[in-house]
Formats: C-alpha cells, sequence, structure tokens
C-alpha cells in the first residue's frame, strides 16, 4: 500500500487492542491494532480507486485485511474481481484475513455457479490456507437448498490434517449440520477423528441444536455418554 495508506492505518492504531488481538494471531508479526470496522469503513473508501491494489510493499498485518476488503468493496466484473482474489489468496497467512475476507465477498450470492467453479483447485490444495479459504467461503455462501449436497461432497475432499483447514472444514460441517441434519451426517463419518470432535463440539455450542440432539452426537462422536 501508498505510504499514506500506511500512515492513516499507523493513526488508527489502539495499542491496547494491539495487545489483545496479537494473542488471538500468536504467529502474526507486525500488528497495529485496529477494529475491524474501521478497516471495513476505510476500505470502502479506498475501493473507488482500486489503483492502489497494484502497491505490493505491504508491511502491516492491516494493510492485508485492508487489501481483502477493498476486492471485496470495489466495482468490478466478475471475472475482473475474480483475477484479484486469486492473486489475494497467497497472502493469506492467518485465519483472520481468511474469514473476513471470505465474509466481504458478497458479490458471490450474485454469482454463485461461476464462484463455484472457482473454488475448486483451492479444495485440492495442499496449502492450509488455500483449504481453509475454499471451506470458509462455503460456509459463508452455499449453504442452501441448492449446494448443500455439492457442498458436503466438496468438504470431504479438503485435505484437514492442518489444524486451521480441519477447523474451517469442522464449521461448516456443524453448519450444514444444524441446516441439514438428515443430510449432513453420514458425512461427518468420512472425516478423520479430529475433523470430527471439532464438528461435533461446534454443533453442540449452538443454541439452534436441541439438548437431547447434542447428548446423541457426544455419545456417538464423542463417546460421552454423560447429560450434555
Amino acid at each position: 500500500m501508498t505510504d499514506e495508506i500506511k500512515e492513516k492505518l499507523i493513526s488508527m492504531s489502539d495499542s491496547p487492542y494491539r495487545k489483545f488481538h496479537s494473542k488471538l494471531l500468536p504467529d502474526t508479526k507486525n500488528i497495529l491494532g485496529i477494529r475491524l470496522p474501521k478497516i471495513r469503513a476505510y476500505a470502502k473508501e479506498l475501493a473507488k480507486n482500486i489503483d492502489i491494489l497494484e502497491c505490493e510493499n505491504d508491511v502491516y498485518y492491516e494493510e492485508t485485511m485492508l487489501r481483502g476488503m477493498i476486492i471485496g468493496y470495489m466495482k468490478a466484473d466478475v471475472e475482473t474481481r475474480l483475477k484479484y482474489i486469486s492473486d489475494f489468496v497467497p497472502r493469506i497467512d492467518n485465519w483472520a484475513v481468511c474469514d473476513s475476507f471470505c465474509n466481504t465477498l458478497k458479490f458471490t450470492s450474485k454469482n454463485r455457479e461461476r464462484v463455484w467453479e472457482f473454488l475448486q483447485p483451492y479444495a485440492h490444495s495442499q496449502n492450509e490456507f488455500e483449504q481453509r479459504f475454499c471451506a470458509v467461503m462455503l460456509l459463508s455462501h452455499f449453504i442452501n437448498d441448492e449446494y448443500i449436497d455439492k457442498v458436503l461432497a466438496l468438504l470431504t475432499e479438503i485435505n484437514t490434517e492442518k489444524y486451521y483447514s480441519s477447523m474451517a472444514a469442522a464449521w461448516a460441517l456443524a453448519e450444514c449440520y444444524i441446516k441439514f441434519p438428515e443430510k449432513t451426517l453420514p458425512y461427518i463419518y468420512q472425516f478423520d477423528s479430529l475433523t470430527v470432535k471439532r464438528t461435533v463440539r461446534k454443533i453442540c455450542d449452538s443454541y439452534r441444536v436441541e439438548k437431547d440432539t447434542k447428548y446423541l452426537l457426544k455419545k456417538e462422536f464423542l463417546n460421552d455418554k454423560g447429560n450434555s
């Protein structure tokens, strides 16, 4: 990003929030400490001039976050936006940038067929955060009547050996179960034991699932015969 943008971000930093947020991202360096609503507001302002995306000298975590949000908010045709997305995904190296970026890509709702096609290679990637990107995109934009069968099938193709891909797949699978329990239940058996445990715990954290259902899931998948 430009020096002007860097200076603006520095002026928005909050030292106590930096300390708090750094604990959530222990492997991420150069965190300024800017609350997400402020970054979103600034991204919407900057999205009017997408030429700034050509500046490649990012230093701060928030610059990467800002870059992703600009891609989400900018005005562009589908293929242009997808080109920027494909350039951005390799920059993702933590869960916060990944998840915020995915949630900002609201254009997906009007272009699901094309975005679905675009996501396929990421499901088969060996990169942990590319796998997470795919899973969170499915979670954020595709768990509906039209796509649920495809989502469940694609989730089983994501490599869940690494922590952040496993957590994202579990999160998506849990949401699938909450909305489509009968369709989803057979798929839970197809995942590795850690991802299954994470899925069931996510389901049991939800207020949208009945207590008796939580008890049965814990008994089946967590070998928990106690009260839920």
